[in-house]
Parts: C-alpha cells; sequence; structure tokens
C-alpha cells in the first residue's frame, strides 16, 4: 500500500514537475538528483522568470517529499486488522504472498493531464496476483506480466526496462534508441538497445570496481561489432516482438550460412529444404502496417486475419503459446503497436486483470520461449542470449552524456552478495538446457557471439584453479621449495613472447576504449577479490541446487547512502561467510612469507636469491587482495575477531596438513629424516 499510495502521489506531483522540466530544458529530470547537483544552475537559462519558478518547484518537491516521508512513517507500523483504504474497504493486499491482481490507472486518457493541459505519459499501478502454491518466478516473473499488462491497455511497440535504483539522466534517451529502433535497414532485426550502466555515490578511488569499467566501456563494445551487447537487466530499450519470440526481418546475406561454415566445408552446395524452410519463413515477415481488429474478430479467434499473415498458428497454437487472452493474442500481430479502436477501457482493464493472474502462465511458453526466459536468478543473460539465438542483433548506445544512472553497493560485504547473485546465476545457466556450449548450434547465433556467451556463463570455475594459484607461493615459502621449473631457453622465449602479446592486447585494450590504468588495475583486484569468495560459493551452491535440488536464497543488495557523511556506507562492516576464504589465502601467505624470511635468515647470503622469486609472487597475491584487507580494517583498521579466527584456524589447519603430506619430498628422504635406514639407504 506504501507503494500504491506513493505512486498516487507521485501523479500529482508530476502535473507540475513535466511542463516545469520542457518549459526550461531540465536535466537530469529526477529532482533528487536536479536539485542536489553543485553546478550553476542558471547557465545558459535566459527566460527571467526561471529563477521564480524553480524556487517554487522546489518547495513544492521538499513538500512532496515531506508527504512521501509521512507515508513511510506510517508504513512502519502495520495496523492489526490491516491497511484499509481511503473509502473504508481493506487493502486488497494485505497479505503480500496471497491477494488478488489489482490495477490502477493514475494518469491514463481522461484526467491525465499537466497544468498546462496538456496530456502526460500513463502512469499505471500493476500488483499481479500471487498465491500459495504457484511459482511467481520474482523479477522475470513480474516483467512478463508487465509486458502482457502493457500490451492489453496500451500496446507500444516498444518497451523500455530501467530498476527501481536507476534513474534517467538524458531525457533524450528514448529517443537515442529510437534511432536504431526506427532505422530502416537495422531496425527490423534489432532485439534491444543497450545502456552502459553508470553509478552515482562511488568513492573516488572505486575501490570494488563498482563501476565495471572494463566491462560496459570494453567487453561490451567489442560485442557490439559481432551480433550486439548482452542484455544486463537494466537501462535497455526493446522491440516488442522479440520477446514474444517472433523471429526477426533478415536479408539474404543474413541468411547465408556462417562464413566459418562455410571455410570449412568448401564451396557452395545445394541448399538443403531446412535452411530454405528457414529462409523464407523469415524473408515473408515485412513491415506491413499494422491490421486493424475489432472485438468480434478477436472473440472469434481472429479468423479473418488468418488467411493473410503466413506466420499465423491455429487458435489452439496461439493459446498454447501466448495464453487464453484473445486481446492479447490479437496485441502480438499488431507490430506498430495499438490498440482497436472500438476497445472500452472496461473490457481492457478486465483483460489486463485475466493476463496477471497468477494461473495464466500455465501449459503456455511464458518463461520457456517467450518474454523473460527463468530458470536462473541472472535472468537477464538468458533473455538476451535467446533473442541472438534466433537471428536478432542488439546495439550498444553509449552517448556523450549517459542516458541512465544508478546506485552500487560501495561496501564490501554488499558488493560480494551481490557478485555471488551474478555467478550463481552463471553457474545455473551452465548446467541448464539453454547453455551456450551445446544450445541451439542450428541456429542464427554468431560463432564468436557464442563464445563470449561460454564466457560469461564458466567464469565461476575459475575461482577452482584460481584459489591454487594464490595458495601456491605461501606453499613454496613454507616448504622452501619453487613452484617454477627449470625450462629451456626456447621455451623460455615462447613465455615470454606470450606474456608480451598478453600485455601487448591489454594496453591496445585501453588506448581503444578510453579505460584507465587505475580503472583496469582495480578490475583485476577485484576478480581476485570475487574469485577467492563469491565465485568459489557460487560454484558449489549451483552444484547444490543442480545435484540435491537445494535452493539457496541471494540477499538483494542494499545501496549506498551518505547520510552519515561522504561514503559511510564504505566502511560499514556486515559479517558474512563470503570473506573466510580471501582472509585465509592473505594469511597463509602473510605467515608464508615470514617462514621464508626467516629461513633465509637462518640459512645464509646464499638463500636470498631464491627467496625474492618466491617473494614477488606473494606480494602479487597480496597487492591483489590489499582492497579486501582494507575493506576488512573498516574505517577504525579494525577486523572483526571472528573472521580473524576463522582465517587463523584455516590457515593452520592447511599448514598442519601440507606439513604432513609434503609431496616435495619422497618416502626414501621421509624415512632418511626420520632416522630409519634401510636396505637402499
Amino acid at each position: 500500500m506504501l507503494t500504491f499510495e506513493s505512486l498516487s502521489e507521485t501523479a500529482e506531483f508530476a502535473r507540475k514537475w513535466v511542463p516545469f522540466c520542457k518549459k526550461h530544458n531540465i536535466e537530469p529530470r529526477a529532482p533528487e538528483f536536479y536539485f542536489q547537483q553543485k553546478i550553476d544552475y542558471l547557465k545558459d537559462k535566459i527566460q527571467p522568470s526561471f529563477v521564480k519558478e524553480r524556487r517554487a518547484m522546489k518547495r513544492e518537491y521538499e513538500e512532496f517529499k515531506i508527504r512521501i516521508n509521512a507515508l513511510v512513517a506510517k508504513a512502519q507500523k502495520v495496523p492489526e486488522e490491516g491497511w484499509t483504504m481511503a473509502d473504508g474497504t481493506a487493502w486488497p493486499g494485505n497479505n503480500p504472498r496471497d491477494h488478488p491482481g489489482m490495477i490502477q490507472v493514475f494518469l491514463g486518457h481522461s484526467g491525465g493531464l499537466d497544468t498546462d493541459g496538456n496530456e502526460l505519459p500513463r502512469l499505471v499501478y500493476v500488483s499481479r496476483e500471487k498465491r500459495p502454491g504457484f511459482q511467481h518466478h520474482k523479477k522475470a516473473g513480474a516483467m512478463n506480466a508487465l509486458i502482457r499488462v502493457s500490451a492489453v491497455l496500451t500496446n507500444g511497440a516498444y518497451l523500455l526496462n530501467v530498476d527501481c535504483d536507476h534513474y534517467f539522466n538524458s531525457s533524450k534517451a528514448l529517443r537515442e534508441a529510437m534511432c536504431f529502433m526506427m532505422d530502416p535497414a537495422l531496425g527490423r532485426k534489432t532485439c534491444y538497445v543497450q545502456f552502459p550502466q553508470r553509478f552515482d555515490g562511488i568513492d573516488l578511488h572505486d575501490r570494488y570496481a563498482n563501476r565495471n569499467i572494463v566491462f560496459f566501456d570494453i567487453n561490451m563494445k567489442g560485442l557490439d561489432g559481432i551480433q550486439g551487447p548482452m542484455y544486463v537487466g537494466t537501462g535497455c530499450c526493446f522491440n516488442r516482438q522479440a520477446l514474444y519470440g517472433y523471429d526477426p526481418v533478415l536479408t539474404e546475406a543474413d541468411l547465408e550460412p556462417n562464413i566459418v561454415v562455410k571455410s570449412c566445408c568448401g564451396g557452395r552446395k545445394k541448399k538443403s529444404k531446412s535452411y530454405m524452410d528457414n529462409k523464407n519463413r523469415m524473408m515473408k515477415r515485412t513491415e506491413s502496417s499494422a491490421p486493424i481488429f475489432n472485438m468480434d474478430d478477436i472473440e472469434e479467434g481472429i479468423e479473418g486475419y488468418e488467411d493473410e499473415r503466413s506466420m499465423l498458428m491455429s487458435q489452439k497454437r496461439l493459446e498454447k503459446r501466448f495464453g487464453q487472452s484473445p486481446i492479447f493474442t490479437a496485441s502480438t500481430f499488431m507490430t506498430q503497436g495499438g490498440i482497436p479502436p472500438s476497445t472500452n477501457p472496461a473490457s481492457l482493464l478486465k483483460e489486463a486483470i485475466h493476463v496477471i493472474s497468477c494461473g495464466y502462465e500455465d501449459k503456455t511458453e511464458w518463461g520457456k520461449e517467450i518474454g523473460w526466459i527463468y530458470g536462473s536468478v541472472t535472468e537477464d543473460i538468458l533473455t538476451g542470449f535467446k533473442m541472438h539465438a534466433r537471428g536478432w542483433i542488439s546495439i550498444y548506445c553509449m552517448p556523450p552524456r549517459p542516458c541512465f544512472k544508478g546506485s552500487a553497493p560501495i561496501n564490501l560485504s554488499d558488493r560480494l552478495n551481490q557478485v555471488l547473485r551474478w555467478a550463481l546465476g552463471s553457474v545455473e545457466i551452465l548446467f541448464s538446457r539453454h547453455c551456450p556450449i551445446w544450445y541451439n548450434y542450428g541456429g542464427r547465433l554468431k560463432l564468436l557471439e557464442r563464445v563470449a556467451y561460454i564466457n560469461t556463463i564458466v567464469y565461476p570455475i575459475t575461482s577452482l584453479p584460481l584459489i591454487a594459484y594464490c595458495v601456491l607461493p605461501a606453499i613454496c615459502l613454507l616448504t622452501n621449495k619453487f613452484i617454477i621449473p627449470e625450462i629451456s631457453n626456447y621455451a623460455g622465449m615462447f613465455f615470454i613472447l606470450m606474456f608480451a602479446s598478453i600485455f601487448a592486447t591489454g594496453i591496445l585494450e585501453l588506448r581503444w576504449s578510453g579505460v584507465g590504468i587505475e580503472d583496469w588495475w582495480r578490475n583485476e583486484q577485484f576478480w581476485v577479490i570475487g574469485g577467492t569468495s563469491a565465485h568459489l560459493f557460487a560454484v558449489f551452491q549451483g552444484l547444490l541446487k543442480v545435484l540435491a535440488g537445494i535452493d539457496t536464497n541471494f540477499t538483494v543488495t542494499s545501496k549506498a547512502n551518505d547520510e552519515d557523511g561522504d561514503f559511510a556506507e564504505l566502511y560499514v562492516f556486515k559479517w558474512t561467510s563470503l570473506l573466510i576464504p580471501p582472509t585465509t589465502v592473505l594469511v597463509i601467505n602473510l605467515v608464508g612469507m615470514v617462514a621464508g624470511i626467516s629461513y633465509a635468515i637462518n640459512s645464509g647470503y646464499q638463500s636470498w636469491g631464491p627467496l625474492f622469486g618466491k617473494l614477488f609472487f606473494s606480494i602479487w597475491v597480496i597487492l591483489h587482495l590489499y582492497p579486501f584487507l582494507k575493506g576488512l580494517m573498516g574505517k577504525q583498521n579494525r577486523t572483526p575477531t571472528i573472521v580473524i579466527v576463522w582465517s587463523i584456524l584455516l590457515a593452520s589447519i592447511f599448514s598442519l596438513l601440507w606439513v604432513k603430506i609434503d609431496p616435495f619430498i619422497s618416502d626414501t628422504q621421509k624415512a632418511v629424516a626420520m632416522g630409519q635406514c634401510g636396505v637402499n639407504c
């Protein structure tokens, strides 16, 4: 009910805020961030009334915030009899896990006007039906419900997905996306336009790589040259037809076999029947104007339209695919959007309630082939992958002014929990039927795009060798053995050339993308931090879920707030078991360094040369884990006792086990060391 009443207040405030923004070209359009800007707000403003109107609008916004704060305070204590609405009736959603579907149109055709008399964008409150015993699929299920209800009520040809912790930083964001979506050549095969994520409230040095600069400014830009960037869950404008599982309108060049396949299989051969069928099916999709339906045609199963559209399936197949809603099914064929002119709002609202019922998706393809795909907590990767597999392309749009900004968890524990959620989602996809390693090799997914998706889902597995490599330097110091064997000059040259090529590639990527060396180093550091903690946990949790059916819940990350000073959240410590493995790695390496130096002091001058090689690797590991170490210390530079105890305990156990096993020493040497001498002495 707090969300419902807050939206009601927001609708009233919008009547004044929207015309003010349009009149004076306000950026950003989110009032909280506009009034927080520490800039000269009079720059480029020429209207004498601006100062007076801005002061009045700021006062209106502050009064609006007070009303919202009052609603929040009221919501802290739930009445025993439950919430009641203004007319005295009980709030239908008093039980959040058992309530009917609810829709309220705050701003629509009638009454949705601003103070200047212009129509406002529509604002509709939607709460899908929840009942015990039904799987609701969290965010993916909510997004699918919104697809259907928006198709019934307005049926815009394009959809924009923005997370609740993001805001519009540029009012031209939709125009930027439409330049690609409405392009005569690209628009018919573009499934979505993805914008990079940018964040506010992150500390200056970005200690935990929250900005993900390397991913958004190098990886995603690189994918834009293949088949397009992955969908990252927010800041994305969709072609509604792509979400319905339709194939794109491809040219003959797009339908030619992959160039890699042609080069491997020789010259042109007779095309197979399946390839020709696929080509014909795709080529027949045209950009013709949408048909006009009346309610009689819809209720009769849109029989008149079956003869005109080559891809139209029988009514039973349509119901199996889209569900039992003739109005929604008819809307899926309107490629240019819009609703039938003969419909009335009452019938549309009734149908909208029907399509958000909890049993609507039963025995349909929702979440399997159409809409947001179920089966992983990172539903965004799956959804984008299914579209690319059908032959759609995506676009990466990076305007000079970031279109969307959001908040990120700058606290160490929250950041690790966020990374755990992403990694767990990747592991779930790895063990699912949608795994890019084996899914849909007969489709239109390009080879390099498939490799990129494979990289996205297998990266948590790298935590296993990473842990080994982080511990090996300490083991060498503790046992006085070196991990690198003696190699020939040719092998040495090969390794030098290999590392030089990797180094050169990194420099070229940084120069091409404009990413700074500090951002690159922070990304390297957090790859090790995440690999020794969240990625490792994700592998085991994913295996438990797949093999034993034990489901694990992820923690919704809390975002930054600066109420207690700039970046106060950065120093807040929250206990989580994710902290134990990296701390153990740190302790083992520190103990190994002390042991190695002690051995060198006792052994004389000749031991110092080999020692420096061993110390280099341990110091390299500690440098990568340095941000983690600072996060453990907190603002008072004090590590919680429980973390120290667990880490020292684990480090001691591993060290004792290693001394007991000691694989570097043969059985004969062990016998000699113990004073036992046999025939082979």
